[in-house]
């Protein structure tokens, strides 16, 4: 909340990434930015560039959004990074939203 409400909407992805990742780190908890998801297909790793925006604490992926509005697509590709990278949690955060609880989405894996 405070990263909108110092930034507003309107700014690029990165710029929402880099603040959340210092408020974040900031109250003691582990970031990893930009962290590569490896795809396997049929056993064999395949070079793709996934990665995931922020994942916190090793559990929770937060993927980060600046958009006029989410589309399915984005919905189906942050529940693909949990799955690649076998996690339970994330956050689809879309700082383009005048109120930012609107943008917030929780995400689960049943795995």
């Amino acid at each position: 909340m405070e990263v909108h409400k110092t930034l507003g909407p309107g700014l690029l992805e990165s710029a929402y990434e880099a603040a959340l990742n210092y408020e974040l780190e900031e109250t003691g908890l582990k970031v990893s930015t930009q962290v590569p998801v490896p795809m396997i297909y049929k056993e064999i790793q395949q070079k793709v560039g996934y990665r995931l925006d922020l994942l916190v604490e090793d559990k929770v992926i937060v993927e980060i959004k600046s958009l006029e509005n989410l589309a399915p697509v984005h919905f189906a590709q942050t529940l693909t990074y949990l799955r690649l990278a076998n996690k339970k949690l994330a956050l689809l955060i879309n700082f383009n939203n005048v109120l930012l609880k609107e943008g917030i989405h929780r995400i689960v894996n049943g795995l």
